[in-house]
């Protein structure tokens, strides 16, 4: 038998179980879609029970793809700000999973803001004001049904993000804990003291009772019940990280100036600072890790759209498959003029406008199909390079690095289109499901299996290619569009952190 570490990457669009050996070789795959649903414009949502069974059959498609395999501890990495509610005697969710891309509360965020909460909040938890954080998405539950705040304040229902809510299951109830990267996200959370936050849990209404212990990402946060298919009742549970944070780890950049970019079904932005920065540029200042008492702390940029644009313009030209979506943008020498904004769940870093909506703009009568295609690429690339400039201007220097993951990492095409944008050679490793591999690293780390966190060497690199009068070209037209679309929000100015 080979012992390994199951390392549970639970996202919004799937669930990955990869079992990883001493070495940090991966024995086995296994893989799930899971659901979203549209309850109403601009909610978004996911069933909690499907949540926990993808991690169940993942699970057994890696165990029967490896029965060599003896596992020997649990690492966790999982889609962050997504928050579920949950009955403490029943184990039973009371409600959908409230997903990070939902809009649900941006009349709440609004409230706030105009009361002039901003800058209190950037200060206990290093987050703007935004739908995105899940302080308001609990007390929005709490106050949707007449029960729940007072089963709450009783210390009956419990919440939590997804690792919360995998970490229950898992213990079989034993266990309601998060770790501080997971906690950093959810505006309630105060940075400095790395503890819950009493004045923001006083302003969001949230009771004490319902949250988890909050501890570091190398805890040993339980261990595995009886009943779980091939995985030995006792099994350790001894790392958790919000997969942003867990894909930095699987690049191993333990130190500042590098900057990962996770290009799933919306992109994060990461780089890690030598302590924690407040950001002047629409940047979120939040928790890499922890280690025992010791805070890695990082600036990070929450793109709410990015790969999920290319899925959602397949949809909407009626195509096969994102190959063809490509095939279509390769087809053409520029976008002559077509834009795309992909803010379908609002306009996320360094915006921060939640009511924003997808554009599609600067058409004529001789724009085609691979005109609009070709737009949607340079649109999810240029979101990225506006993240990158904002974290430049807040380093007061360029990052030094740009390394991407994911799965929309793997189309070459978009991976040299943020190279063309950002103007800087791109790399990316030949394992792009960093998410997984670094819950596994931390696992390993706590286990004692291994020192330091290994770098990811990169497979390959894109050095960018376009001419920069064409670049200056696409940046210009990209800047007018993002000027038309916050302008028709009629609106007052968002503030930013």
């Amino acid at each position: 038998m080979t012992k390994c570490i199951a390392a549970i990457d639970q996202g919004t669009s799937s669930t990955k179980v990869l079992l990883v050996d001493r070495s940090g070789n991966v024995l086995a795959r296994g893989s799930r879609p899971v659901g979203l649903s549209h309850p109403r414009v601009g909610w978004v949502e996911q069933s909690a029970d499907d949540l926990w069974a993808s991690v169940l059959e993942a699970l057994a498609d890696a165990i029967a793809a490896c029965p060599q395999a003896e596992i020997a501890g649990i690492g966790i990495s999982n889609q962050r700000e997504t928050v579920v509610l949950w009955d403490r005697i029943t184990g039973r969710p009371v409600a959908p999973a409230i997903i990070w891309q939902c809009r649900r509360t941006s009349d709440r965020c609004a409230a706030l803001r105009a009361s002039g909460h901003a800058g209190t909040i950037a200060r206990h938890t290093g987050l703007g004001i935004d739908p995105l954080f899940p302080a308001a998405k609990i007390e929005w539950l709490l106050d949707s049904n007449p029960d729940w705040r007072a089963r709450a304040e009783r210390g009956e229902l419990a919440c939590g993000t997804v690792d919360s809510w995998l970490l229950w299951n898992l213990t079989a109830g034993a266990v309601h804990a998060t770790d501080h990267s997971n906690a950093s996200r959810t505006q309630l959370f105060n940075l400095d003291r790395l503890e819950w936050d009493q004045e923001m849990l006083s302003l969001f209404r949230v009771p004490h009772a319902l949250l988890p212990h909050a501890r570091p990402s190398n805890s040993r946060f339980g261990t595995v019940s009886a009943g779980i298919d091939g995985i030995p009742e006792g099994a350790p549970i001894h790392a958790m990280l919000g997969d942003s944070h867990a894909s930095m780890a699987g690049h191993g950049f333990t130190s500042p100036g590098s900057v990962k970019v996770t290009c799933g079904t919306g992109s994060s932005m990461m780089v890690l600072t030598p302590e924690r920065l407040h950001s002047h540029n629409g940047l979120s200042s939040t928790i890499a890790w922890t280690c025992g008492d010791s805070a890695q702390y990082a600036l990070e940029g929450n793109i709410s759209v990015s790969g999920q644009a290319a899925a959602f313009a397949v949809r909407l030209l009626n195509l096969k498959d994102e190959d063809e979506l490509t095939r279509l943008a390769q087809s053409v020498t520029g976008s002559d003029g077509v834009t795309f904004v992909p803010a379908l769940a609002g306009l996320g870093a360094p915006y921060w406008q939640d009511m924003a909506r997808g554009q599609l703009g600067g058409m004529s009568l001789g724009t085609t199909s691979g005109h609009v295609s070709r737009a949607v690429f340079e649109g999810i690339a240029l979101q990225i390079l506006d993240v990158f400039a904002a974290m430049g201007a807040d380093l007061g220097t360029p990052p030094a690095q740009l390394s991407i993951d994911g799965g929309a990492a793997r189309n070459n095409f978009l991976a040299q289109m943020i190279a063309d944008m950002v103007g800087g050679t791109v790399l990316r490793p030949s394992m792009t499901d960093l998410s997984a591999l670094g819950a596994a690293r931390f696992a390993q780390l706590a286990m004692g299996w291994i020192d330091e966190l290994p770098a990811c060497a990169a497979a390959d690199s894109f050095a960018p290619a376009m001419a920069d009068i064409d670049r200056d070209t696409i940046v210009t037209q990209w800047k007018a569009a993002i000027r038309r679309v916050t302008l028709d929000l009629h609106g007052p100015d968002r503030e930013q952190i």
